[in-house]
């Protein structure tokens, strides 16, 4: 089958353009799926840990509120209570919204049911503060709501660990894979790009000392090319323009020696002529001699 040069040459740009995105397409493979994991892993997971730093620092600073108050004999400041009970509602609310993890939708109900008793237990308080049992009952609830949280958190920043070691393994497997098929890559362009430049360089040779040859005289020289493509098209002329050298050659010598024979020819005539103009004055001197001969008689 006829290949041409030009279709050879497309064949090996979309080579290399496959191989390039070939290598595009698996890095943004795998530079997307890190980036998914780590994107998913910051964002819910950080809120996540946000939201229970936010319930933890509230409910702290309400519990502070009310020790300040006891330990002072003062009203606690109802405001700032309510308005931090409000702050750790929206958080709450907030970390509902915003589940990620096995088990984190049953924490943060109980966070929800332990927060609902808080609250509870400090209305009671605000409206009689001076109960000891009351007092004990909203430390306790404190003390469960502030564990629920840690255990949020702690959750959370064990996903975040967890999916970290995760993405960096498969950072490592993506580099990997790359690597591998970079190199896998690398090398069939490199064998194509060497069997491409030596198909040329090898016929470029052979034309270049063909055309030298002739220019040398030498005709008989032929070049032959396997594959048919442009450059068999072009030993095909080649040769073809060999031949007729070789026979213009032989034209040339044949007339050469035609024209030396002619030439031999011309000067044997004339020889020849002059020969017989010797005779002809020679019979003319003998006649003459011989009528003298005869008048002196």
């Amino acid at each position: 089958m006829k290949i041409s040069i030009r279709k050879k040459f497309i064949f090996g740009i979309v080579f290399f353009f496959v191989i390039i995105v070939a290598l595009l397409t698996l890095s943004t493979y795998h530079i997307s799926r890190l980036a998914n994991k780590t994107g998913t892993m910051f964002k819910d997971n950080h809120l996540s840990i946000i939201y229970a730093r936010d319930m933890g620092e509230g409910s702290s600073a309400i519990n502070q509120e009310i020790v300040n108050g006891l330990l002072t004999n003062k009203n606690p400041d109802n405001t700032l209570i309510n308005k931090t009970l409000i702050t750790v509602n929206k958080s709450l609310q907030l970390e509902k919204s915003n589940i990620t993890e096995p088990g984190e939708d049953k924490l943060a109900q109980n966070i929800e049911y332990r927060f609902g008793k808080y609250r509870d237990l400090i209305n009671l308080f605000l409206r009689s503060p001076k109960d000891k049992d009351n007092i004990i009952n909203l430390q306790n609830e404190y003390t469960n709501l502030k564990q629920q949280i840690l255990l949020l958190s702690q959750m959370n920043e064990n996903a975040i660990e967890y999916k970290t070691n995760d993405a960096k393994i498969s950072a490592k497997n993506a580099k990997l894979q790359i690597e591998v098929f970079g190199t896998f890559c690398f090398l069939i362009a490199l064998s194509f790009t060497f069997n491409f430049t030596s198909y040329f360089n090898e016929r470029f040779t052979e034309l270049y000392n063909g055309i030298k040859e002739i220019v040398s005289s030498n005709y008989d020289h032929r070049l032959y090319f396997e594959r048919k493509d442009e450059f068999y098209d072009i030993s095909l002329v080649f040769n073809e323009m060999a031949e007729k050298l070789v026979e213009n050659n032989q034209n040339i010598i044949s007339n050469f020696k035609e024209d030396i024979e002619y030439k031999n020819r011309l000067i044997q005539v004339q020889e020849l002529k002059r020969t017989l103009e010797r005779m002809k004055m020679l019979e003319e001197q003998a006649t003459e001699l011989i009528a003298n001969l005869e008048n002196q008689k």
